[in-house]
């Protein structure tokens, strides 16, 4: 079982000006994230552009990203999708390709039961020999994953070993409470980071750690070290990006912000369309207040 750390980046996926997938940006910006205190990489999440990227594109990234970094820090694919034998497949394959654990986003549009979203995670998870985390995400999918049916795969699906999950704290301390012990959870929002520690979450799967990495490491050191006040001083004055870089839909503005700050991914794909002069101006904002620019 590989050690996944407190901090990882749901990384963006990097395009040429045209919009096709650049394979060594990847690399690059995969090398740049862990040289700035990512201690793991999700490849092809929400925040990867996931539902306008091919299987083959996915695959070829994992392989970049693997190559790039994967003997320093874990490489999680993003696999998840709401059709479950599908997602049985393309998990089978992304295995093959050397990452170390897989990113299953709760299934989306069809909105199922939670006996329907007990099977489809367990299907998944018992298809492949790696780690899996569920992704619960309401605001995305239109539906919430339950502390109840959460707990219930933590003890009954070996190879399930955390969640990056996004409804409330009191959500996540009912999961706390009755999951087995060494079941991890990260804050899949970053304005969450610092309420998720406190109620005993694990880390975070972040997408300011793209502009604002060392910092939330300093927050997530400083809470672990016992500093609270530290901690909270961090947090607030991270608070502009955390909340700046969701003013539009992610990831459109954190594209703009590594663009900005010299680290260029290049375009977002449609349906999303790169930010307007006036969301850039925002985020620059954002991003000088916390002192990046």
């Amino acid at each position: 079982m590989p050690t996944f750390g407190r901090l990882l980046t749901a990384m963006v996926t990097p395009m040429t000006p045209d919009g096709a997938v650049d394979l060594k940006r990847a690399g690059e910006l995969a090398k740049h994230l862990v040289a700035a205190g990512s201690e793991g990489l999700v490849v092809s999440g929400t925040t990867g552009e996931s539902p306008t990227l091919s299987h083959e594109e996915k695959l070829r990234l994992f392989e970049a990203v693997v190559d790039a970094v994967g003997d320093r820090v874990p490489v999680i694919a993003g696999t998840g999708s709401n059709n479950t034998a599908e997602t049985v497949r393309f998990s089978r394959e992304a295995a093959r390709t050397g990452v170390h654990g897989l990113l299953l986003v709760t299934p989306y549009y069809n909105k199922p039961p939670q006996e329907g979203l007990y099977r489809h995670f367990r299907a998944v998870a018992e298809a492949v020999e790696i780690p899996c985390i569920p992704y619960n995400v309401p605001g995305r999918t239109s539906v919430n994953m339950t502390a109840e049916t959460t707990v219930r795969l933590a003890r009954d699906v070996k190879n399930i070993i955390g969640i990056k999950e996004c409804a409330d704290v009191g959500q996540l301390a009912e999961i706390l409470r009755g999951a087995p012990e060494g079941f991890l959870v990260w804050s899949g929002e970053d304005a969450n980071l610092l309420p998720y520690l406190t109620v005993g979450a694990y880390g975070i799967i972040s997408v300011a750690s793209h502009v604002v990495g060392p910092q939330m490491q300093e927050l997530i050191q400083a809470f672990l070290a016992g500093d609270t006040a530290q901690a909270a001083a961090w947090h607030r004055r991270l608070l502009p990006v955390f909340r700046g870089l969701f003013a539009v839909t992610n990831p459109i503005l954190v594209k703009a912000a590594l663009n900005m700050t010299g680290f260029p991914v290049g375009p977002v794909r449609l349906p999303l369309v790169d930010a307007t002069e006036a969301q850039k101006e925002a985020l620059r904002a954002a991003l000088a207040e916390a002192g990046v620019l």
